[in-house]
């Protein structure tokens, strides 16, 4: 089985499967206490919203 990185949003924890987006959706809850859900569709960890 192919282990993946997943880079997770320290802000709300969701998972993603690069840095980038990982980064961007920490930026944003800080900025607005909330989550994006154009940031938030690429989670890969979604049932937990």
């Amino acid at each position: 089985m192919k282990k993946v990185a997943l880079y997770i949003c320290p802000a709300c924890g969701l998972s993603y499967n690069t840095k980038g987006l990982a980064k961007k959706c920490e930026v944003w809850c800080k900025k607005y206490n909330s989550c994006n859900l154009e940031i938030t569709k690429y989670a890969v960890n979604k049932e937990k919203i």
